[in-house]
């Protein structure tokens, strides 16, 4: 993904923010904010935002089992099903 394009400074932001915020949510990509003409800040839609967390969030799930693998911190699948069978009777 190319940010190049979506790069505005902030005083286009503050011109522009509605226009702005309708673009987001339409195009769903991020909007690089500069000031002084570094990049200070980056804009998205809500709806890409929560679904980079939710990415992010399963990422880390991934990561915690891979440890838990590498640590030998495992059971077979049919173990724990019998298990969690007896403990819901």
């Amino acid at each position: 993904m190319r940010y190049s394009a979506q790069v505005k400074p902030i005083s286009y932001l503050k011109a522009n923010a509605a226009e702005i915020l309708l673009d987001l949510a339409e195009s769903r990509e991020p909007m690089v904010i500069t000031q002084n003409g570094e990049a200070k800040a980056v804009l998205q839609d809500v709806a890409s935002y929560e679904q980079g967390q939710e990415t992010l969030a399963l990422l880390k799930l991934l990561a915690l089992g891979n440890q838990d693998a590498e640590a030998r911190r495992i059971r077979p699948a049919r173990e724990v099903i019998a298990r969690l069978k007896t403990k819901s009777r």
